[in-house]
């Protein structure tokens, strides 16, 4: 029998906790997927063989679901979550500027997370904001209608707690 690390055992315990209403359920795959993200902040691959086991399905077929989704992530997320929407709205509005400031703001690209953990990066197909657009989504709080500066001093306000400070960029300057 091979030992389970206890870190592995934990995800078991917890995707069981999370799955025991829904077990052998397989059209409650996206429903299981999202409570197991809520509780583990992502899905790791042992999560993702444990919902296929329980819910007695292919690993595959899991896979299938969480790639073809943008809201599943297959990596924790930084402390503070950044989206940059890519939508056709946004896109022609100046979207591409505005993702690129993001990623010279916070110093990575869609997909990373900042070394010290505390943001990370992505993009997402459309918020369904389009007439305010291009759109950022900082903590789940939508903004609209940014510029490429804008982002750029958004994420500078962005303060370790996740809020924004109220201080305007050069507030308190004389020149």
């Amino acid at each position: 029998m091979v030992a389970i690390n206890s870190g592995t055992q934990e995800i078991v315990t917890q995707v069981a906790e999370v799955i025991s209403p829904y077990s052998g359920r397989g059209d409650a795959l996206i429903t299981v997927l999202r409570k197991v993200q809520a509780k583990l902040g992502y899905l790791p691959e042992r999560a993702i063989s444990e919902v296929a086991r329980l819910l007695r399905l292919s690993e595959s077929e899991v896979y299938g679901v969480v790639t073809f989704y943008d809201f599943f992530r297959l990596r924790p997320a930084g402390a503070n979550q950044i989206s940059v929407c890519r939508g056709t709205a946004c896109h022609v509005r100046g979207g591409p500027g505005v993702l690129d400031a993001a990623r010279l703001a916070l110093g990575i690209d869609p997909g990373e997370i900042t070394s010290d953990g505390m943001y990370s990066l992505e993009t997402v197909g459309c918020i369904g904001a389009c007439v305010l657009a291009p759109n950022v989504v900082v903590n789940g709080q939508p903004r609209g209608k940014m510029t490429p500066k804008k982002t750029g001093e958004l994420l500078s306000r962005l303060t370790s707690d996740g809020t924004v400070s109220l201080r305007e960029p050069g507030a308190g300057r004389t020149c």
